[in-house]
């Protein structure tokens, strides 16, 4: 099933322009979300990770936020031409897709239990977030370098959710 989605990707990749690509990003979000939530990843934070409960209404209301700050960041670099604008989209959306499939997998490998949405982040976050990044150097709207600074970005900005969002800043 993954070379599928992998060779439907690289297809779809070279006919596309980043612009277009882009949409991909919310998609897979709205599609991980769903994953996370019914596979009981608010539980395992606090069975397997340590961390302090995720009622509900705090899961929906940061995923919800988070949604918004990438649909505002996707609308304006489909709008633009700039390259501020696809810097901030992959910075932004790198954290939240290519960072968590590595959050993901770095869970289930250190707790030995599953971690619920490694299954979405591996067949969407993982490829579709390299698919964009890769049509945005393509399309000259970012640079390599660019592209490794906004990654970069990504990685800090989830170390941040995390250790806000499931440690509460804990140290």
């Amino acid at each position: 099933m993954r070379a599928t989605v992998a060779s439907a990707i690289m297809v779809i990749s070279m006919h596309s322009r980043f612009e277009r690509l882009l949409w991909l990003m919310p998609v897979a979000y709205a599609i991980h979300i769903g994953d996370e939530w019914f596979s009981g990843f608010p539980r395992y934070v606090v069975d397997h990770m340590g961390g302090h409960p995720m009622p509900p209404a705090l899961f929906f209301a940061n995923n919800a936020c988070f949604m918004l700050v990438l649909l505002a960041l996707c609308t304006w670099a489909s709008r633009s031409t700039s390259r501020l604008s696809a810097f901030l989209l992959m910075s932004w959306a790198s954290g939240n897709l290519f960072w968590n499939f590595v959050a993901h997998l770095f869970y289930t490998v250190h707790t030995g239990a599953y971690s619920p949405g490694l299954v979405t982040s591996s067949l969407f976050y993982y490829p579709v977030s390299l698919l964009v990044v890769a049509a945005s150097v393509r399309d000259k709207r970012m640079s390599v370098t660019g592209a490794l600074g906004a990654f970069a970005i990504g990685g800090a900005l989830l170390v941040l959710v995390i250790w806000g969002g499931v440690y509460h800043f804990a140290t």
